[in-house]
């Protein structure tokens, strides 16, 4: 068995500005930062094998600050566990996505969530049977820790995906299986202004379809 702890980046500014970020490869802020010491301290409470983290830099410095925590070295950059790529809509906020396009219309070049599931399943597969018997960070985004669950646990109702939070799961004999949502061992790093990835990212709501 491995266990695999998803963990979301820090803030942004554009997450503070409630823009859709996408592949858009924006820095943390100074909240961000702070999100990402906060979960570190709290996961050097156990023990750790490993750190990976998507080539985004909001992910990649999120995870050298829990790194820095943890006692683990430079992060393992793994290309699959980058965000999902939301097309023309990435820079827009919630109500210009509404105003550009109208009654669900398609948005030229955005990932499906199935899409982003196909890239990141088996990566995390492989990372498991590559790594067996160990407990690893992975330091990605909300729209790619929704799209696994989906995958591990469709029909479940997310309400919010905090920056800086953590959610793990174990790959037992190639199948992986969430143990828990919103993981005990991160709830102070659920952070006043955290708001729900529905609200950030709108384009979320309308797609939940998409496989």
């Amino acid at each position: 068995m491995t266990l695999l702890y998803l963990v979301r980046h820090g803030e942004t500014d554009w997450n503070a500005e409630r823009r859709i970020q996408g592949s858009s490869d924006i820095p943390l802020n100074d909240t961000g930062r702070r999100q990402a010491t906060a979960a570190g301290r709290l996961l050097a409470r156990r023990e750790w094998d490993g750190i990976l983290a998507s080539p985004l830099i909001r992910a990649l410095d999120t995870a050298r600050l829990i790194s820095s925590e943890v006692g683990l070295g430079e992060p393992e950059i793994v290309p699959a566990f980058v965000e999902r790529n939301y097309g023309e809509a990435e820079g827009l906020t919630g109500d210009e996505v509404d105003a550009r396009y109208p009654d669900g219309a398609p948005v030229p070049g955005r990932e499906t969530r199935g899409e982003v599931a196909e890239r990141v399943l088996p990566e995390l597969l492989a990372l498991a049977a590559a790594r067996p018997g160990q407990a690893l960070l992975v330091v990605s985004h909300g729209g790619v820790i929704r799209a696994v669950l989906d995958t591990v646990e469709p029909g479940m109702k997310i309400e919010r995906i905090p920056n800086g939070s953590v959610h793990s799961f174990r790959v037992e004999d190639g199948t992986l299986e969430l143990i828990e949502f919103d993981d005990p061992l991160e709830a102070e790093t659920d952070w006043p202004g955290s708001e729900d990835i529905t609200e950030q990212n709108r384009l979320e709501r309308e797609d939940a379809i998409e496989r």
